[in-house]
């Protein structure tokens, strides 16, 4: 009855977090100005972007189904991480609460290959490409989409920061030169790119500059954690002045 409560008023949206303590910039599903809505958020100690990231260790399971059932016991609507890579848990976290459990971008998959006619691509923006594995995307039904795929995991900033955590200061530039840089390699190597879905949370605050740059469709964690709020949140129409 949890999930009911949360829609007799504005529904939260609850997100668990990595074990991460670099700073979370606007546009970062783990900061609260990203959002014009209430979010909870809980974060796994010893979830690490190695452990979750490069091993996808299944002992973090648990962790997270029960970060899921607490942010359910707590009233939010829906549940979402800021992590795209735990979509390999996507079937085990939804079935361990009574809400929405969307554990990625990644969902949005298959919906955006079915928006673009068969002579385009759907690109995606990952962490780290050789962590994409097929299990992660037969988690979502993706396996047979036909992917066209760039990775952070080479960019200094990015690995330094995000994926080695060698340091919790970001320079927000050096990072956006370094997503626009692999965006842009996508784009040119694949000239019927059609979409782009970006699976790292951590790369969403350059989304729009992405879309600047490219001219295409971006989808990410935000656009889907805004379009779930949308849906348990529903407002009433002025049917009388349509008339």
């Amino acid at each position: 009855m949890a999930g009911a409560a949360a829609l007799r008023r504005e529904a939260a949206i609850g997100i668990i977090g990595l074990d991460t303590t670099f700073t979370k910039i606007p546009g970062h599903i783990r900061n609260r100005s990203t959002f014009d809505f209430p979010v909870v958020y809980r974060v796994v100690e010893g979830a690490t972007a190695e452990r979750v990231v490069k091993q996808a260790d299944p002992t973090l399971l648990q962790p997270f189904v029960r970060a899921a059932q607490e942010l359910e016991a707590e009233g939010v609507g829906a549940i979402t991480s800021a992590c795209g890579f735990l979509v390999i848990f996507q079937k085990q976290l939804a079935d361990a609460v009574s809400v929405p459990l969307y554990a990625s971008s990644l969902i949005q998959v298959p919906m955006v290959h079915r928006m673009l006619g068969s002579n385009r691509k759907l690109g995606l923006l990952v962490a780290r490409k050789d962590s994409l594995t097929r299990r992660h995307l037969e988690a979502i039904g993706a396996e047979s989409i036909p992917l066209c795929i760039a990775g952070m995991e080479e960019q200094p900033e990015f690995r330094e920061v995000m994926l080695e955590a060698r340091r919790a200061e970001l320079d927000v530039d050096r990072l956006e030169h370094e997503v626009l840089g692999q965006a842009e390699r996508l784009a040119s190597e694949n000239r019927d790119l059609g979409a782009l879905v970006i699976e790292c949370t951590d790369l969403v605050p350059f989304s729009h500059a992405i879309q600047a740059r490219l001219g295409l469709p971006v989808f990410d964690i935000v656009t889907l954690t805004e379009m779930v709020h949308r849906s348990l949140t529903r407002r009433p129409y002025d049917l009388v002045a349509a008339l």
